[in-house]
């Protein structure tokens, strides 16, 4: 039996959402996986990933764990190896914002910060990657997590589904996630198969990221989309597939937080932006579940930010005060 602080890592509230859309015909309820207590559904993974290193035999007394991280896994395993007196590791990069490397730091983490794209493709999270396989060969007694490998990141959300399930007696007909790392939705998504669920499975992803074959561009919100397709990819892993762009995002969190007073991250606004492009096609009286992945109060300064918003996308705040505006976004 867990103790302390990872005792209460799962086992979220699920909610129904009621005033997010006018003239709702389906019941959609919401996985508030915010409400783990490092902030997000990274710390499932997070706990996951280093309990199995444990039992393993591949985590040992000073052994110290290495990621790359652009914020919540970071800070997930900082939790965790914290935790069980484990040096951490997380690898990130310019685009972390303070408040999480502050986070990680508090935790107790040691923040190593690539400051240049990997020359070949550009992207900061091949550097990452890059930096962690340094550190490996440099580091005695390393553990690398390899969350976008991992199988132990996808079995944890197993659980994540098994809780959905349970609370509505297996009558989920639509299951939106956000997809980065893929844990979750292979994880959701595995066990809909094992348990043979008639469920839905809708992946959000960005615009600009390759996991579903899209073209790489420029994206501003982490944890939503990625700049490779991680190993823990499938072609069963979605029965569909929504893009969703980074204005969508803000839009999708600003107009939770004024409807449902529900302050989420940017993945959650996507996953909400999602759900409004389908509506109309989801048949009348299913039922709906949206993955509301992590905290709003690391998008402090970007997504509700006002100075934020508008020096990337205009002035827009327009968009999530005016209904018929809010409505063509989300």
């Amino acid at each position: 039996m867990k103790e302390g602080i990872l005792s209460v890592i799962g086992n979220t509230p699920l909610i129904k959402l009621n005033r997010a859309f006018r003239d709702i015909h389906f019941d959609l309820y919401a996985k508030l996986e915010c409400l783990n207590p490092g902030g997000s559904t990274k710390d499932r993974s997070a706990a996951s990933i280093i309990e199995h290193g444990i039992k393993s035999g591949a985590i040992r007394p000073g052994t110290v764990v290495i990621e790359s991280s652009s914020g919540n896994m970071g800070i997930g395993l900082a939790q965790v190896c914290s935790y069980y007196n484990l040096s951490v590791i997380c690898v990130v990069d310019p685009k972390t914002t303070q408040q999480n490397l502050n986070l990680l730091k508090a935790y107790g983490a040691t923040v190593d910060m690539v400051t240049e794209p990997d020359p070949e493709t550009g992207e900061f999270l091949q550097a990452r990657i890059n930096r962690v396989q340094e550190l490996l060969r440099n580091t005695e007694n390393s553990f690398w997590c390899n969350q976008y490998a991992n199988l132990n990141n996808a079995l944890a959300h197993e659980q994540t589904m098994h809780e959905i399930a349970t609370a509505l007696d297996g009558k989920v007909d639509y299951l939106f996630c956000a997809t980065s790392t893929c844990g979750t939705m292979r994880g959701c998504s595995d066990y809909v198969k094992k348990h043979g669920l008639k469920t839905k499975m809708i992946a959000v992803d960005a615009i600009g990221s390759i996991i579903f074959g899209g073209n790489n561009a420029k994206r501003l919100i982490p944890g939503h989309g990625a700049a490779m397709r991680p190993q823990l990819y499938r072609d069963d892993l979605a029965d569909e597939v929504v893009l969703v762009s980074d204005l969508s995002c803000v839009v999708g969190c600003r107009h939770l937080i004024r409807t449902e007073s529900l302050l989420v991250g940017g993945s959650s606004g996507a996953v909400l932006a999602a759900l409004g492009q389908v509506r109309d096609r989801i048949r009348r009286g299913a039922t709906c579940v949206a993955i509301f992945a992590d905290r709003g109060e690391r998008y402090l300064d970007t997504i509700y930010s006002d100075t934020w918003v508008r020096a990337h996308f205009g002035d827009v705040a327009h968009l999530w005060t005016d209904p018929v505006e809010v409505a063509a976004y989300v």
